[in-house]
């Protein structure tokens, strides 16, 4: 794993270097929008809503709304002049008793791993908190925002885990439901008979043996397509300017010659992947590459040489991540 931050555990006179590593992974499925007939994707531009213009990334900026409506713009200069609390610290508040961190306030988990000379002050903490049964309330700068967290220790396991908590007021009441108080007392007897099913039915928690059986059945239904030659290859040719989106650059190359090409009243064909005969080749020293391409089964007498230079492109507008 990468660490995505590094700085160090103070508590009271002991400081612990450490590196944080996020806990999680999301596997939530990820579908693609495209036009159904040819499985070309959908892209999105980036338009104002006062005149449907294109707005370009460069004149984008920041701004707040307010809650009865008003929209305040924020300049780069605004935002620098705010309070800058990053720190390469996390500094322990205090320890208080894991049943009084309400589990709807956990947000984000998060490892921390100690660095070789801290593994004993790491060890120390760790020992601590498992002893005590308590967790750690610290602050932490974790991408430029302080946030609240506790350091806690899961059983069995050798990491000392951080775990980011949501600000009070982030936290919905249940007061906001219309239906509570349409919910009546049971009676005794329904009581006692609901206990008795839920006797019925406990166990331990093993969460091996729950599956993502929605991911397994798409996965599958994949396969099998694509078993039977169901496929798609996306017609999409044309990279259109102005877009924060990264495209590859060796496509983008190939594209680029093709152009050029095609411009010239020459056939294009021939593109990586597509079993032609092009060859590309690279020379050291940050010269231009240069791209040869013969007809087969025809004199190879004359050729012709396309000098190419690579320029960043850019497709407009971002991708959708999600279909829906």
């Amino acid at each position: 794993m990468r660490a995505i931050w590094k700085g160090a555990v103070s508590f009271g006179l002991v400081n612990v270097p450490v590196r944080l590593y996020s806990a999680t992974e999301n596997h939530d499925l990820s579908f693609h929008q495209v036009r159904r007939s040819d499985g070309s994707r959908i892209r999105y531009k980036r338009v104002a809503q006062a005149d449907g213009e294109e707005v370009a990334y460069k004149d984008i900026a920041k701004a707040y709304e307010t809650d009865d409506g008003k929209t305040v713009v924020l300049t780069d200069e605004d935002l620098a002049s705010l309070p800058n609390r990053s720190s390469k610290e996390i500094s322990v508040e205090q320890f208080v008793p894991r049943e009084q961190i309400d589990p709807i306030l956990y947000d984000k988990a998060y490892y921390l791993e100690p660095d070789a000379m801290g593994a004993k002050a790491y060890g120390l903490l760790r020992e601590a908190l498992r002893e005590s049964d308590r967790v750690a309330v610290v602050t932490v700068s974790v991408r430029s925002r302080m946030t609240m967290a506790v350091l806690r220790v899961r059983e069995d396991d050798a990491a000392i885990v951080l775990q980011t908590l949501l600000w009070p007021d982030e936290i919905r009441t249940s007061e906001q439901l219309d239906h509570l108080d349409e919910v009546s007392e049971p009676k005794k007897d329904e009581v006692a008979m609901a206990r008795m099913l839920v006797d019925s039915m406990s166990g331990d928690f093993e969460p091996e043996g729950h599956v993502d059986d929605f991911k397994e059945a798409v996965d599958a239904l994949v396969e099998k397509k694509i078993s039977g030659g169901e496929v798609t290859e996306s017609p999409d040719e044309e990279d259109e300017a102005d877009s924060g989106e990264v495209v590859d650059l060796l496509a983008a190359l190939q594209r680029s010659v093709d152009r050029a090409k095609t411009g010239r009243g020459e056939s294009s064909g021939g593109g990586s992947g597509s079993g032609g005969t092009s060859s590309a080749k690279k020379s050291s020293g940050g010269s231009s590459s240069s791209t040869k391409k013969s007809s087969a089964g025809t004199s190879s007498s004359t050729s012709k040489k396309a000098s190419t230079k690579s320029s960043g492109t850019k497709s407009s507008g971002t991708r959708s991540k999600k279909a829906g």
